[in-house]
């Protein structure tokens, strides 16, 4: 058995989000989506005392799609994770992993003092987290 090598959170997450105002309609919101080419949008902050929300595909699909909603009457705020469950870039991905199973999520923001720096998801986990495990 091979000796356990600490992997952070920071070593594994990821770029591929796009940041964006909750004031944007889903339908502005699917345009940078795809413009980006990303499937997750973070949601800025409106003042300091706030927090970061998160729009995913699926929540387009749930809350507007499935709903017959016009996505150019629906803004990005209506929809959002908010607040959203964050983690830090310095956490074990182990527990990472293991917070994603407790609280039924696949993928978080990785912030630190208030700042987004990536995105982490099971698949980075698994990914880039565990190589090392396997070489």
């Amino acid at each position: 058995m091979k000796p356990t090598q600490l992997v952070r959170v920071s070593d594994v997450m990821n770029q591929q989000y796009a940041s964006v105002d909750g004031l944007l309609t889903v339908a502005e919101g699917i345009r940078t989506a795809i413009d980006k080419d990303v499937k997750v949008l973070l949601v800025n902050k409106r003042h300091e005392n706030d927090e970061h929300g998160m729009v995913l595909m699926s929540d387009i699909a749930k809350k507007v799609l499935a709903k017959d909603k016009a996505p150019e009457r629906i803004n990005i705020y209506e929809i959002m994770i908010k607040p959203v469950l964050s983690v830090t870039g310095s956490m074990d991905v182990r527990y990472c992993a293991r917070l994603f199973e407790r609280f039924g999520i696949t993928k978080a923001p990785v912030i630190e003092n208030g700042e987004v720096l990536g995105l982490v998801s099971y698949h980075d986990i698994v990914l880039k987290g565990m190589t090392h495990l396997i070489d």
